[in-house]
């Protein structure tokens, strides 16, 4: 038994990386802006403060029948009330039925609000506006969309996810939109869950290192994290439902992404739409104010999600009436309201403040948060971003933006199953295309892409490929058969020498994406049966944005290839993978289950391995095949043994011993092999993308720094116990121990 340890606190070693979003203050310019704020809060009205804390969303105060004319335009107004009368600090979207605006449009928005909100209000104040910028500048036309971030996590690759960060802030920008709510810091622990594929996957590691490369490359814009904290988790899988997590499990595991993130520099958070052990997110002092403030030292301000403050009364009933869900949220640490379609936080407020039911202290603390960050994103110097629109227009959607887009759809693709050296097929081939998801865009990037789910295929641009229109751009129009009918496709498969299956889900997200079952479309299943009983080779590609069990089709398929929701360029990707163009380097970063009550994750404990149980998923977290192959060898550790709070330097050599160039996520597995609480079988403690041509070694040293071996007790405290530990890359191991 381990008797010493050594506590590190939550905060501990953390990745420090410079402030990514515009306006790094150094002290003092930080002092500066201090002053500022505090010299702005005392000429400010109450109703002026409390304005600041409200936000609303763009049909507010939109022309039509509930702000949703088409095309948008002003109501003068509701702007005028919105701006002038109630104070409105935050403005975000576009219409709740609206698509993505053309840049020249949203020039126009956020020029039209900030002329009035800077040229005709008593303090003249800018509006901080924002917008879903889920994998790229959603609702801008004609932007680069990448990978969403569960398919990025797939790739394994810090400096993809780095540049996608860049690029969707240089496009967000360029449209003239200083706020983005994303990066999505959330664990994705829960594979039913409709938001799995805007997380960095299962695994907290991953989504720390991932999720900060994002942030670290997202400057100009202010990211948010979201959503704090354990709303990915919830217990029966359906979005904004209750989660049960224990503090000892809310720290080891999804607290340290939002750490790593505030660390990093977001300078906002958006909080949990659920609940946690029965206390909403919204209503959570503890999280909100002891850990996220106290804690971990956020400096920022929180702002709510969707309504989520009335729902402290109209559904989670912790409230007896809405004014008391305002003062309850305020109270817990909720700085500014997403009402987002009335005036009742506003309002409710005031008198809350009047009766002094809360006290003055806490709005001007509050408003004082939302003025810092203006000041520091320079919303009061450059209210319009960059005004020069023909410049503007000119960064996005560049070629060399897509050529990164479709680096990343490339290198996300992962390769589960390759029978027989099935893939790459020849350009020579005759292939049978089929499936629901074969010839659609929408299907490719999921939700959150031009609307809010994504799933209107006409306003796709037209110069983008579906996955059937990529492989006769291919392999020539005379080499593809296309069906949409399984009689047709029957009949024709004598004729083609394999076929291609595109299987998965339609887009969706949030609620409209729950769902009762993981198991795949029966229909889809029955489809993919028949066609493999043609003696055919059938290659199955699963796009979608959860693992949906496939076992049933899984030993008669040839191949299959992970395809997730990779993008704009998916299309393309997908058939240079498919013809050999392209050698797949994805790994699954997350567990594929093998049925739908077989969730078990990798990092499960050792009695998920004992008593009978069977960890025995359809595919592991870090599978992934390659045309080429790998050998691993002299694994090596620095020290066999050292001291707590030493850190310990492990290399391992990787040789390409086929005679194809390929590229290798070299993954790093950490096992305490006994601990005070029952540790994980594995945990992910490393990782590096390396690309090796035919033959050639290359050596890849890692440096586990003292938290690497760390886990929270008993009394949720992070502790270092000393003890034996193994390090594994590949198939190989090696022991070492802390003294």
């Amino acid at each position: 038994m381990k008797k010493s340890i050594r506590y590190l606190g939550l905060a501990g070693v953390v990745l420090f990386i410079n402030l990514a979003w515009a306006g790094s203050a150094s002290p003092g310019d930080q002092s500066d802006i201090d002053a500022k704020v505090r010299h702005l809060l005392r000429k400010m009205t109450l109703e002026e403060k409390v304005g600041q804390m409200t936000q609303l969303t763009l049909s507010m105060v939109s022309s039509g029948a509930d702000g949703n004319q088409e095309p948008q335009s002003f109501d003068e107004a509701k702007l005028e009330a919105a701006l002038i009368q109630h104070h409105v600090g935050s403005i975000l979207n576009v219409q709740s039925t609206g698509s993505a605006f053309s840049v020249e449009h949203w020039h126009a928005v956020i020029e039209h609000i900030q002329d009035l909100a800077t040229n005709k209000t008593r303090l003249q104040i800018p509006v901080l506006y924002g917008i879903d910028a889920i994998h790229g500048a959603t609702y801008t036309q004609g932007a680069t969309l990448f990978p969403q971030a569960l398919a990025m996590a797939a790739t394994f690759n810090r400096n993809l996810v780095r540049k996608e960060g860049e690029i969707t802030a240089r496009e967000v920008k360029a449209s003239g939109i200083p706020w983005n709510f994303y990066p999505v810091m959330d664990v994705g622990r829960q594979p039913l869950w409709p938001r799995l594929y805007e997380t960095y996957g299962e695994d907290t590691y991953l989504a720390t290192e991932l999720g900060s490369a994002y942030i670290q490359g997202h400057q100009g814009v202010a990211p948010c994290l979201k959503h704090y904290v354990g709303y990915s988790d919830p217990w029966s899988g359906k979005d904004r439902t209750p989660a049960i997590i224990t503090e000892r499990l809310l720290r080891e595991t999804f607290l340290p992404t939002f750490e790593a993130g505030v660390r990093a520099g977001a300078p906002t958070v958006m909080v949990n739409s659920s609940e946690i052990d029965g206390i909403p997110g919204h209503a959570n002092h503890h999280l909100l104010t002891d850990i996220l403030r106290g804690e971990l030292g956020f400096k920022g301000f929180t702002v709510s999600d969707w309504e989520d403050i009335e729902r402290l009364y109209t559904r989670d009933r912790v409230a007896a009436t809405p004014k008391d869900a305002v003062r309850i949220a305020v109270m817990a640490g909720i700085d500014m309201s997403m009402v987002p379609s009335d005036y009742s936080f506003y309002d409710l407020l005031i008198e809350l403040v009047k009766e002094r039911a809360v006290p003055m202290s806490r709005i001007d603390e509050a408003v004082g948060r939302i003025l810092r960050v203006k000041y520091e994103i320079g919303l009061f110097d450059h209210p319009y971003g960059d005004s020069r629109l023909a410049s503007a227009k000119k960064e996005v959607g560049t070629q060399a933006s897509a050529t990164d887009n479709l680096n990343a759809a490339q290198e996300a693709l992962t390769l589960l199953k390759n029978d027989n050296k099935t893939l790459p097929l020849s350009r020579k081939s005759k292939v049978l295309v089929m499936g629901p998801n074969a010839d659609l865009l929408s299907a490719l990037n999921g939700g959150w892409t031009i609307t809010w789910q994504g799933n209107q295929e006409q306003l796709y641009p037209k110069d983008k490929k579906t996955v059937l229109a990529a492989i006769r751009e291919t392999v020539g129009d005379g080499n593809v058969v296309y069906a949409n009918d399984l009689d047709f496709a029957l009949q024709r498969a004598s004729r083609v020498d394999a076929i291609i299956l595109c299987l998965g889900e339609k887009p969706y997200t949030e609620t409209p994406g729950n769902i009762d079952d993981l198991t795949l479309d029966p229909s889809q299943l029955a489809m993919a049966a028949r066609l493999e009983q043609t003696g055919k080779p059938v290659i199955l590609v699963m796009i979608e944005g959860r693992p949906r069990v496939i076992r049933p089709i899984v030993d008669g398929a040839k191949a299959i290839l992970m395809a997730y929701l990779p993008g704009m360029e998916g299309g393309r990707a997908i058939a240079d993978v498919l013809f050999g163009d392209k050698n797949p380097s994805g790994k699954l970063p997350i567990t594929y289950p093998r049925a739908p009550n077989a969730l078990t994750l990798y990092d499960h404990t050792a009695m998920e391995e004992s008593e009978g149980n069977v960890y025995n998923p359809e595919f592991p977290f870090g599978a992934g095949l390659s045309y080429t192959t790998f050998e691993y060898s002299d694994l090596a550790v620095d020290h066999e043994a050292i001291t707590k709070g030493q850190g310990l330097k492990v290399s391992v050599k990787v040789t390409n011993t086929r005679k194809l160039y390929g590229q290798e996520s070299v993954l790093l597995y950490l096992t305490d092999q006994v601990a005070s609480i029952a540790r994980p079988v594995k945990q992910l403690r490393g990782f590096d993308k390396i690309a090796l041509s035919p033959g050639e070694t290359k050596t890849v040293e890692f440096t586990l720094k003292p938290r690497d071996f760390s886990f929270i007790n008993r009394k949720n405290r992070r502790v270092i116990e000393p003890g034996e530990f193994k390090v594994t890359a590949g198939p190989l191991s090696r022991s070492f121990r802390i003294e």
